[in-house]
């Protein structure tokens, strides 16, 4: 194709705006609902702060039963610059880590086997649904005889809340795996293994993210459980220690910590699953 025009054609002369590369400006139409939901989320906890201020200072009412916001804030500021606050926590997440690795990996083998596996959901499906009615705190009792009320009480028992969420989440989502990736798999007479890891565990690994956000969230309440329960160093034994003490202020502390941790991995894990959640195969 020439590049140069005739003489005896007519000039065209095309508008600059088309010769320019087209640049998509984002809506901006969002943002104002948007904005208006973050700061519909903030009125509770700030009318809740004026609340707590007002009944300090009208309300007669010993430090020792409801300190001021401000004497609560500078204990939080000590705590945090003297490292104290960041070793107990630093504790807590070292056994919630472990946790949720053990009981992580035996719950997604149980999972993956009841969901691949007919011969093994027959063996291990009746007795696994016996034992995830059972709450954590009623595995106490047995844990403290067999483990003490050393560390290993505590990794054994939050593992015990982690492994049903993982398996559950797990086998449900195997068993949603689209039929026609099934048969994919049976057509190229796939071995257990590569069904495990070319079919199975990309369409079910929505679900298994879903059970991993559970898994972590029974995790952390199990945590401040067993640290309430036996323990000498962690958030759930600061929170006893301070109480005794009437200490409020460390009180208060301690629960705004456990609930903003609990607050980041619910809103980190849950971003991770939207993210993977667009993978999910439509259809049966």
């Amino acid at each position: 194709m020439s590049t140069t025009q005739s003489l005896d054609e007519p000039l065209v002369i095309e508008p600059v705006g088309s010769l320019l590369p087209r640049i998509s400006i984002p809506s901006l139409g969002n943002l104002p609902n948007r904005f208006g939901r973050i700061g519909l989320g903030i009125i509770f906890p700030l009318l809740l702060l004026y609340l707590w201020q007002i009944a300090t200072e009208r309300v007669w009412l010993p430090p020792q039963l409801l300190p001021e916001p401000a004497f609560v804030w500078e204990t939080l500021v000590d705590m945090v610059s003297s490292g104290e606050l960041a070793g107990h926590l630093a504790v807590s997440l070292q056994r919630v880590a472990w946790s949720v690795l053990i009981g992580g990996s035996i719950g997604l083998a149980i999972g993956f086997a009841m969901g691949l596996s007919k011969s093994a959901k027959a063996y291990l499906y009746p007795s696994f649904s016996l034992f995830s009615q059972f709450p954590v705190i009623a595995w106490s009792p047995l844990m403290i005889i067999f483990f003490g009320i050393d560390e290993a009480l505590k990794i054994a028992t939050i593992t015990v809340a982690v492994i049903v969420p993982f398996a559950v989440a797990t086998y449900k989502g195997i068993e949603n795996v689209p039929v026609k990736l099934r048969e994919v798999g049976q057509i190229y007479q796939f071995s257990f293994a590569q069904t495990l890891w070319r079919i199975a565990l990309p369409a079910a690994l929505p679900a298994i993210l879903g059970g991993v956000r559970q898994g972590c969230m029974q995790a952390w309440l199990a945590l401040v459980f067993v640290e309430l329960l036996a323990s000498s160093e962690g958030l759930g034994y600061l929170l006893v220690y301070a109480r005794n003490l009437m200490q409020l202020d460390v009180v208060m502390v301690c629960m705004a910590t456990i609930g903003l941790v609990g607050l980041v991995f619910d809103f980190a894990l849950g971003f991770v699953e939207r993210h993977f959640s667009r993978w999910a195969p439509k259809g049966r």
